[in-house]
């Protein structure tokens, strides 16, 4: 899967891989990002951590059960660009149906949160083209807040 030619700036540090389109690989892009953002400076059960652990399962779940074409899977790109203090969360599938933001659901409805939660989390978040078919849900937020090593 390829994703979209997106800016990053020289002091961006990028991670990207490709998982099954299982709840396994859900869960295992998951424990990558934190542990991926962990050796960028950004401790495991920080509130950046959560938060991007948090971010990456929704928006992996949303893959696995809305955006699976057979054989296919996903795939997550991470971007940390110290500098701004910006963590990128990119997800890619090969659905082209764009997810949307909708109200939250009926307190009793069993799903339906993904992205409310998201959005709540999040600084931004927005779906772009990527090459090929599918698309790729982003989210972002601002690490700015947080004492983090190497923050200005």
């Amino acid at each position: 899967m390829t994703f979209p030619l997106t800016q990053i700036s020289a002091t961006a540090r990028v991670f990207a891989q490709c998982f099954s389109a299982t709840g396994r690989g859900a869960r295992r892009a998951r424990r990558l990002a934190t542990y991926q953002l962990a050796t960028w400076g950004i401790p495991y059960g920080s509130r950046v951590s959560d938060s991007v652990a948090l971010i990456v399962g929704e928006l992996a779940a949303n893959a696995v059960l809305h955006g699976g074409v057979p054989d296919t899977g996903f795939a997550l790109r991470l971007a940390y660009d110290s500098a701004t203090g910006v963590v990128r969360v990119e997800v890619a599938d090969a659905h082209p149906e764009r997810p949307v933001s909708a109200p939250p659901p009926a307190a009793d409805a069993e799903s339906g949160r993904g992205l409310v939660i998201v959005d709540s989390v999040a600084t931004c978040w927005g779906v772009t083209e990527r090459s090929g078919p599918g698309k790729v849900v982003f989210a972002e937020m601002n690490t700015r807040d947080e004492d983090l090593p190497g923050s200005p």
